[in-house]
């Protein structure tokens, strides 16, 4: 593995974190901007990266098995982060985004470069597959009914069945499905790009708005949590399963690189949608993807 490559992703995040702090700090913008930020990242941002991703993929009976893969260790990780909420008491607010964002990682915005700088084209096809139809179809058609349930966003409970099929992304999912035979116009596939694009910088501008540094000690067991079950639990249950469904090593290497990313950027957007604690997931998105620098390579050294 590139270290530096991975380092380098990791930092240049870690400074758009800083950008949102420093607003914050300087009371140019405050906490509430981060709102409308989220509501374009949302309704704008994120529906043309799931249509760009899933339009022009190409489909393969490998590809599934990795999806399925994701989808174990998003299941496993969740449990496993269900319990630890129960033990520790935790308020059902972070004990929400412990449980829904402990077992999604960042396998895109970060997961895509370190496989393609891994393991080529081809990684980054696998990582797709397990982005999009692991992680985001977890989040989707999972994570986004939990997030309802344990959130408390104000006004009458959502139907988490309705807040799935109206959900931009999905409808995004659908569309590009439905898509697939036709082609394009390349104008249009430009100004998708140019959309999709910038949700990596808003959602990490937003991290850094909605930071408190004092919550990285207010909720270290949380935190202590998130960092055990999303660094150290996931890739493990992909090491152990990857190998008994995938014939290729690269293939395997490729699972257990995503399943150990951080929390997704994400978390942040759909904590505020459903009313979960951000502060302490932008806690938890700073402290997973620090650590992720020391933790993906030698979660790799385990790979035979």
């Amino acid at each position: 593995m590139d270290v530096v490559e991975l380092a380098t992703t990791v930092a240049t995040l870690l400074a758009l974190v800083a950008v949102g702090w420093a607003l914050r700090a300087t009371r140019i913008l405050a906490a509430e901007d981060a709102r409308p930020i989220h509501t374009v990242i949302i309704y704008v941002g994120l529906p043309a990266l799931v249509f760009q991703s899933v339009h022009g993929a190409e489909l393969g009976p490998e590809l599934a098995t990795i999806a399925l893969i994701a989808w174990i260790a998003f299941a496993v990780s969740a449990v496993a982060a269900w319990g630890l909420a129960r033990a520790l008491r935790l308020p059902r607010r972070i004990a929400g985004g412990l449980i829904v964002f402990g077992a999604l990682g960042n396998t895109g915005y970060i997961g895509y470069p370190v496989s393609q700088a891994l393991l080529g084209d081809t990684g980054l096809v696998r990582a797709i597959f397990y982005d999009i139809f692991g992680t985001v179809g977890a989040l989707l058609f999972v994570g986004v009914y939990i997030a309802a349930r344990y959130g408390s966003a104000g006004g009458p409970a959502p139907n988490p069945l309705r807040e799935v099929l109206t959900f931009p992304a999905v409808i995004a999912l659908a569309v590009a499905f439905a898509a697939r035979p036709l082609a394009v116009p390349s104008a249009v596939s430009a100004g998708l790009d140019a959309l999709a694009s910038i949700v990596v910088p808003l959602i990490m501008v937003s991290v850094g708005l909605s930071l408190k540094l004092e919550r990285l000690t207010s909720h270290k067991r949380a935190l202590a949590s998130m960092v055990a079950v999303k660094l150290v639990l996931s890739p493990l249950v992909a090491l152990a399963v990857g190998p008994l469904l995938l014939a290729d090593p690269d293939a395997v290497r490729l699972v257990v690189l995503e399943a150990g990313m951080p929390i997704m950027m994400l978390s942040i957007v759909f904590g505020t949608r459903f009313g979960l604690d951000t502060e302490f997931l932008a806690s938890a998105v700073l402290v997973t993807t620090a650590l992720s620098v020391a933790t993906i390579p030698l979660m790799q050294m385990l790979v035979v």
